[in-house]
């Protein structure tokens, strides 16, 4: 066959050729002499119309739909995730995940066997294409996406859970999971912005102080205690003991994630574990405060008017707030960031930065304190100040022995010094 312009003949399979662009692939072979042609989405639906099938379509219809009997589709491993691993998610995972999912249901349709690594690279193509347009740029603006990371993550998440599940344990026994390392690479939309969480101590204390009173003690203990915003929002009296100095982090605020509003307490932290604080004086300062807002019959440390506070007003204030002291950074988990790093710096090392934020994974606690640039230029300094120091005392060691030899070291009777054979060679002239 003459060579297609866009397609790449297969290395491996003659008769076989795959586009370029959407990946897919297009076989061409002869039946009685009469040539025919079709195209796949997968190579091993290729060889199946050409090998076992001889370009036969009904017959290769009646052999994929016996074939994909077998495996069910992502809707529903996806279904029967929320059944049965849901329950063991933070309610704001759960709801992170299905926004997340709304991208995939383009796909959902599919067997799992059908989802392999092309077919996922020419998903992530087709929308990428749509988010790079310029009707959708312009509508969003400086929100538009940077990438397509959280719903490629969210895939690998649903195959590893379904290689794992013994509801599935039959047909997904032979399958991989699809998502590869280059597929984060194809799934740029534009360069992410430069997030950063070093905030100077001063700044950070100009931010408390410019929050009214309620949410500046929330924002303080949010930060002195490394928490989660939910955590300290949904803080509870009956779980602070002043004479052993201890308070323990256990309920959590959940909030609807469309409407900002107070929803319910859970019972448990998104980790699913409780924590212990020690009570400084700084934290006591501000429990001896909100002790005069106490009220009978409410446990709530934090609270307005005797309800629980809303996400919303808690984002208002922390937004004015950022904006008046000038912070370079938005939302309200910044101060949680702020104190791991900083307890990183001070600590000497990550158990410092888990003993402070309650982090079960060493991965997070090292993603939550990176080492600021600050820290980064003291090492490098020091590095350099030792090596100056080490050179110095090289130097001068070798300037002794220099020393050394010059007075100590005869010189033989055959040898004569430069001095006197300069003066010797003046002296014939």
């Amino acid at each position: 066959m003459k060579k297609r312009t866009g397609y790449r003949k297969h290395k491996k399979y003659k008769g076989i050729y795959q586009n370029i662009t959407t990946k897919r692939y297009r076989v061409n072979i002869k039946v009685k002499g009469e040539p025919r042609n079709m195209t796949f989405d997968l190579l091993e639906d290729a060889l199946l119309w050409r090998n076992e099938c001889m370009g036969n379509t009904e017959l290769y219809l009646e052999k994929l739909a016996k074939k994909d009997k077998c495996y069910s589709t992502l809707r529903e491993v996806y279904y029967s995730m929320q059944v049965n691993h849901f329950d063991t998610l933070a309610p704001s995972t759960r709801q992170i995940w299905n926004r997340r999912y709304e991208l995939l249901k383009s796909i959902e349709h599919l067997t799992m066997n059908k989802i392999t690594p092309s077919l996922v690279t020419s998903w992530i193509n087709i929308e990428v294409k749509k988010f790079k347009e310029d009707h959708y740029i312009k509508s969003r603006g400086h929100a538009s996406r940077c990438n397509l990371y959280n719903e490629i993550n969210l895939l690998k998440t649903i195959f590893n859970w379904y290689k794992r599940s013994i509801e599935f344990e039959h047909e997904a026994i032979n399958l991989t999971c699809p998502v590869h390392k280059d597929h984060k690479k194809k799934a740029i939309i534009k360069p992410l912005p430069i997030k950063s969480f070093d905030i100077p101590l001063e700044d950070i204390l100009t931010f408390f102080d410019t929050l009214p009173e309620l949410y500046s003690d929330l924002s303080k203990l949010q930060f002195y205690t490394a928490s989660r915003i939910g955590e300290v929002a949904g803080l509870q009296w009956n779980r602070i003991d002043l004479e052993k100095n201890t308070m323990t982090i256990m309920e959590t605020c959940q909030w609807d994630m469309s409407t900002k509003t107070y929803v319910k307490l859970n019972p448990t932290p998104k980790n699913k574990l409780p924590r212990v604080v020690h009570i400084t004086d700084e934290i006591r300062a501000i429990l001896e405060r909100r002790e005069t807002y106490k009220i009978k019959g409410n446990q709530f440390v934090f609270h307005f008017e005797r309800k629980p506070l809303n996400y919303g007003t808690i984002l208002v204030n922390y937004r004015t707030a950022q904006r008046k002291s000038k912070l370079r950074c938005t939302g309200t988990h910044f101060l949680r960031h702020a104190m791991a790093k900083l307890a990183r710096r001070v600590g000497g090392g990550l158990d410092a930065v888990i003993a402070m934020t309650g982090h079960k994974d060493i991965k997070l606690a090292d993603h939550y304190s990176k080492l600021s640039s600050d820290f980064q230029r003291k090492v490098s300094t020091d590095i350099m100040d030792h090596i100056k120091a080490e050179t110095f005392k090289i130097e001068q060691s070798k300037n002794k022995v220099i020393v050394i030899k010059s007075t100590q070291v005869k010189l033989p009777n055959n040898v004569i010094s430069l001095n006197d054979y300069r003066a010797a060679l003046s002296f014939l002239r």
